[in-house]
């Protein structure tokens, strides 16, 4: 019998002597393949005894002040023998009663990737202050740098909001949207306005973004920081090299005019003081705070004074990047949340004030006051938060990231990231989320497991692995116009791929199973001459718009900036500031591509999960598709005829189950097994294998 230690905060927990505690393990199911974040959870019970009550606090009376908080998981760890096994959290589920006394407490243990969803919540990539380092004034001299720039975490992509392109060589006066530059003639009208283009962000940037917020300096329950196997990798350019484009709403970017005349200006808040505890924490100017203010248990008053009462000014809070509270046109002092009622819930607040005219704000004169009370009148933390300088309203277009990212939680990005590239991810020692592609997760172990004499050979089951027959791989966004007009053509998606072997249907298995991805994904377009038939341009831009012809809105739209390599051979563009002013010529521009390279020679890799016509070479030699580099292996061998899901039970040595990972190999007799599924007893080392047979080793 092995000893089982359980520690919540680093104190340790009595456990029922006869108690049976079960860990069930799985890092990539066959049975739910595109579920993501989870390595391993368990229920079980402990006793309500002296310890255990102090520790959560006799959470059976609620008569307590200040008693367990159950709505939050706590950080907590298990021991074998006094050894470290395996670290996450743990949430209280609730007490049992006997004769009307606390006999017992239920709690489940999660793995550390599990908390990914706790810490991030509902939080929306306008949460992420961090992208603000980014914003700049929208304008034609910011479009045209970022539109010819090579490198960086922003660009403009040659990708049109509203109008559709052309290019016509035979047309060079008074053709708006037509591309072609004539550089030696009287006339040239021609040109794409800079106000048609939006700027795009690198993924990478989101993910330094999240990383950068969430982390226990800012007060969250753990930090969240990537290993550099897929994300922090600078050759991993599958990825480094994928923008999300900066489209919140369809149509034109909101501008000055949209917005009244004036442009919002975030409020550079600092904390100016703090006493007790802890209550907030201020990042980028963003203040993030719990739910320790409501229902009477503190108060969250914003006072704004601008230098002169007279002078008109807007006001408008942002809670997670939406707006809470918003007064315009107001004057003198204002004043916010002052009463019970109006106490602000958990979130993270921006604040911004815009104007018609410049207005100054003294330094100190726009005050955020937070504090929370314990049972009674006594202060348990007060935070003074304000302007530490001269504030001034900004009457520049400003583009502020968190303003224009498309509405998407973090947590549904990571995923989308995950699904797409089948990535896996699981909690080092040190705290660290290691996230692997599949394949690579697999290959990273060695290890194998001969299990022969642990058996037990009473019982044993073979199954059929293939729950499903087929399996649909597709992007949730196809609404742009070429994307419909191929689905229309095709009746089947862009880039969708629909996998059987040899695509034959099976009659067994009834379902079929979708990933999903909830990303836009577009069919961009090579533009020809108009002029010389089949004559193609070297222009490859996209369109927001639907078969309508309408501007379209759609899922976050990603894909790959291919700065064009070809230099004075590249087909020019013409570029306008205004629509009646002498457009410029563009030679080198960002274009918005599926595929990383345009040139196969270079990378097949692309964004598409079945292969396709590429856009721009109109051949099928990117070979590199979603599907193809990172699920094949892994679909191919569920849909393998001589695959089977083998059932076993057997009684694991400690030496074994304390070292064995869910990438490593099990052996049985000559043949090999990746392990589904685990579930172990940490007690007796009972252990229920869900075991795939590996076709490659049957082959050998």
């Amino acid at each position: 019998m092995r000893r089982l230690q359980l520690y919540i905060e680093n104190q340790r927990v009595d456990l029922f002597k006869d108690e049976s505690v079960s860990l069930t393990q799985t890092i990539k199911n066959v049975k739910d393949i595109d579920k993501v974040f989870t390595e391993f959870t368990q229920t079980f019970s402990v006793p309500a005894s002296s310890v255990n009550n102090k520790i959560f606090k006799h959470y059976y009376n609620f008569d307590i002040s200040g008693g367990f908080d159950a709505r939050n998981k706590v950080a907590a760890s298990l021991e074998l023998n006094d050894l470290p096994f395996k670290t996450g959290l743990l949430a209280l589920q609730g007490v049992d009663l006997k004769n009307n006394l606390a006999h017992t407490y239920k709690i489940t243990f999660y793995g550390n990737t599990v908390n990914l969803k706790d810490i991030l919540g509902a939080d929306q990539l306008a949460s992420l202050t961090d992208l603000n380092q980014y914003s700049l004034e929208y304008n034609y001299a910011n479009i045209k740098s970022k539109l010819e720039t090579g490198s960086g975490e922003l660009i403009a992509p040659l990708l049109t909001h509203t109008n559709r392109l052309f290019y016509d060589s035979s047309v060079h006066n008074a053709a708006i949207n037509n591309l072609y530059y004539n550089s030696a003639g009287v006339y040239n009208d021609n040109g794409v306005l800079w106000s048609e283009l939006k700027f795009a962000i690198t993924l990478n940037a989101i993910i330094d973004a999240i990383q950068a917020k969430y982390t226990t300096a800012n007060e969250y329950q753990s930090s969240i920081v990537f290993s550099d196997d897929f994300f922090n990798n600078t050759s991993n350019n599958a990825f480094n090299n994928l923008f999300m484009w900066l489209h919140r709403k369809k149509g034109d970017v909101e501008t000055t005019t949209a917005q009244g005349g004036f442009s919002w200006t975030p409020v550079p808040l600092t904390i100016n003081t703090e006493t007790g505890e802890r209550i907030l924490f201020v990042s980028n100017g963003s203040i993030t705070i719990g739910g320790d203010f409501i229902n009477g248990l503190g108060e969250t008053k914003l006072s704004i004074t601008p230098v002169s009462p007279t002078a008109e000014y807007s006001i408008r809070v942002l809670q997670n990047g939406a707006i809470y509270e918003q007064r315009t046109n107001v004057t003198g002092n204002q004043l916010f949340f002052q009463t019970e009622a109006d106490t602000l819930p958990a979130g993270s607040y921006t604040l911004e004030i815009a104007a018609d005219t410049t207005v100054s704000f003294a330094i100190g004169d726009i005050s955020w006051r937070f504090e929370t009370y314990n049972s009674g009148p006594d202060t348990a933390g007060v935070a003074l938060v304000d302007n530490a300088s001269i504030f001034n309203t900004d009457l520049q277009n400003q583009f502020t990231i968190t303003e224009q990212i498309p509405k998407m939680k973090v947590i549904d990005f990571l995923t989308a990231i995950f699904k797409m590239f089948n990535l896996t991810a699981y909690v080092d020692d040190l705290g660290t989320i290691v996230v692997r592609t599949l394949d690579s997760y697999y290959a990273a172990s060695t290890q194998t497991y001969n299990i022969d004499k642990y058996l037990d050979t009473t019982t044993s089951k073979v199954d059929i692995a293939l729950p499903f027959k087929d399996i649909i791989f597709g992007y949730k966004g196809l609404g742009t116009i070429l994307a419909e007009k191929y689905n229309q053509l095709n009746n089947i998606e862009w880039g969708t791929e629909k996998y059987t072997p040899t695509n034959t249907e099976f009659s067994t298995p009834t379902e079929s199973y979708k990933v999903e991805i909830p990303f836009e994904h577009m069919m961009f377009e090579r533009l020809v001459d108009a002029n010389t038939p089949f004559n193609e341009t070297e222009i490859l831009y996209g369109v927001s718009i639907d078969d309508n012809l309408e501007p379209y809105i759609g899922e976050p739209l990603i894909f790959y900036r291919e700065a064009t390599p070809f230099g004075p051979t590249q087909t020019p563009i013409a570029f306008k500031e205004t629509a009646t002013s002498a457009p410029v010529e563009v030679t080198i521009y960002n274009m918005p591509s599926n595929s990383w390279s345009i040139n196969p020679s270079v990378s097949t890799d692309n964004i598409n999960f079945s292969l396709e016509i590429n856009e721009y070479t109109l051949n099928t030699d990117f070979t590199g598709t979603l599907f193809n580099n990172y699920y094949l292996n892994y679909i191919k061998d569920v849909f393998n005829e001589q695959r089977r899901l083998t059932k076993i039970t057997a009684y694991l040595p400690m030496k074994v189950y304390y070292n064995l990972q869910l990438n490593d190999l099990i052996e049985l007799g000559q043949d090999r097994y990746k392990i589904n599924s685990m579930k172990t007893d940490l007690t007796t080392g009972k252990t229920e294998f869900e075991l795939l047979n590996t076709i490659l080793w049957l082959r050998i």
